[in-house]
């Protein structure tokens, strides 16, 4: 099988989450992918928790299928040893702040006139210009920046951590792999590359679409637990049962909440949810409240209402579903030691077909280096 992104080479001086993932979809979509690491230590995340082996399960997660390039950027001669590299590359993927791959020697311009054809692409928190261009920040800064945080909401009305690192891969690996492979496209018609500005707090207004629109259209911008997927809504909610576990609800349209509503049991007095939306909230908490998990997981099993069970990752793992679309058959492997690789958001015609790959060892493509 022909992969789409065979014969293209990637220089990836990225670490942590947002550049090593995008790099990673670029690898197992077929593309060589050679991380450049410091020295001794490498990546600050071969060091995380959990270890496999010599590194962290989340390296070797992140890290499946690439090789290694251990070098000092700040050598005399780094620019010089990496030339070869360059030359023959199409991507290049760097998470610095702006200004530091410029004064390593390896900014765009001075790349570009080594190669003209590449891609060169800088993904950071807030851009490569702007007031904020140099301000350190993580994930929960860029959504706290641009409101999506406040639209979150737990019981005494603060916003909530949320259970994803949003920013780092809606806002920085997947718009990151997007627009590096658009602007191949581009290269491929006009025999150009050039440099992406990706800005993972930039990323975040695309999942507040519908709070803008509101805003924009209506003057009435939302508020955290007041509106139809902020908690606002009875027919969109996490409702308790009588074990502790949770019913996700979320019957939007009138046919699945009239199905939903007879399957509860709910009285005709609460149906019209629009005369009285926090009383129908109470009355369906209340009767979701009376049976346990596996009672309504029986009770919604082939009904169209578009409610299921609240599970666990490890429940999720193993769910039967997600075993046949075959989500978990290959594996990162180091040694005797063996995880379930990443499921990614790629057709599988599309990926890479080895079930078994190692990550990288630090340095382990040092002989491709001038």
């Amino acid at each position: 099988m022909t992969l789409p992104l065979a014969g293209i080479t990637v220089l990836d001086f990225s670490t942590l989450l947002p550049g090593p993932m995008a790099t990673l979809l670029l690898a197992e979509a077929g593309a060589e992918v050679l991380k450049i690491e410091r020295p001794e230590r490498g990546d600050d995340m071969r060091h995380y928790e959990f270890p496999l082996g010599a590194a962290s399960a989340n390296f070797a997660l992140l890290n499946r299928g690439k090789r290694s390039i251990a070098i000092d950027l700040k050598a005399p001669d780094a620019v010089a040893r990496l030339v070869p590299l360059i030359a023959r590359a199409d991507v290049l993927v760097e998470q610095f702040r702006p200004g530091v791959m410029d004064r390593l020697g390896l900014g765009y311009d001075a790349l570009r006139a080594l190669n003209p054809r590449l891609v060169y692409c800088a993904i950071t928190g807030y851009g490569q210009t702007g007031p904020r261009a140099g301000v350190a920040a993580h994930d929960l800064n860029y959504i706290g920046d641009t409101g999506l945080l406040a639209l979150s909401a737990g019981t005494d009305g603060a916003p909530i951590v949320p259970p994803a690192l949003i920013a780092d891969i809606g806002g920085g690996a997947l718009p990151a792999v997007i627009n590096i492979l658009l602007a191949l496209r581009r290269r491929d018609a006009t025999g150009e590359g050039c440099k992406l500005d990706v800005a993972m707090c930039d990323g975040m207004f695309a999942f507040s679409y519908w709070a803008l629109g509101q805003g924009e259209a209506a003057g009435a911008w939302p508020k955290p637990g007041g509106e139809l997927v902020t908690g606002g809504s009875p027919r969109y909610g996490i409702h308790p049962t009588s074990d502790g576990r949770f019913v996700a609800a979320a019957p939007l349209e009138q046919k699945f909440w009239d199905n939903f509503c007879t399957l509860i049991g709910l009285p005709p007095e609460w149906r019209d949810n629009a005369r009285d939306p926090a009383g129908t909230r109470r009355a369906v908490a209340a009767l979701i409240a009376r049976e346990s998990a596996d009672y309504w997981r029986g009770r919604f099993a082939g009904q169209d209402c578009c409610c299921s069970i609240v599970q666990t990752v490890e429940a999720a793992r193993h769910d039967p579903h997600f075993v046949a679309r075959g989500l978990f058959e290959r594996a990162v492997v180091d040694g005797a030691r063996r995880i379930t690789a990443l499921p990614l958001p790629l057709d599988p015609q599309l990926r890479r077909a080895e079930p078994e790959l190692g990550y990288p060892a630090l340095g382990d493509g040092n002989s491709l280096l001038g």
